[in-house]
């Protein structure tokens, strides 16, 4: 489990819709996390699952962890791992894989 920077964070962060199982979809859901990559987007409400990358957080104003994701890509080439034509193994789906490393 990921300790936000702020309780206002991990509250917008954990929204939870009884009626859009899809935090894209709900109007609610302001802020996605995504554990694998460690980022924090402003959800773009347009049907799609974009967001904007936010480096602080807007309601406490601390700089937020630097971005994972070119490190995901880059552990994946080195396992022989192209995301985009073989299955990603489970531990690559959220923060499991960071933790993996710094055991090697």
């Amino acid at each position: 489990m990921t300790n936000h920077c702020c309780e206002t964070m991990a509250n917008r962060v954990n929204v939870r819709c009884d009626q859009h199982d899809d935090p894209f979809a709900c109007p609610d859901a302001l802020i996605d996390f995504s554990a694998k990559f460690q980022e924090y987007g402003l959800i773009i409400h347009d049907g799609g699952t974009s967001s904007i990358t936010l480096y602080f957080c807007p309601w406490c104003g601390r700089r937020l962890p630097e971005s994972h994701r070119d490190r995901w890509f880059a552990e994946l080439e080195r396992r022989g791992i192209d995301p985009w034509e073989n299955e990603v193994p489970a531990e690559f789906q959220d923060d499991r894989w960071l933790t993996s490393l710094h055991q090697e």
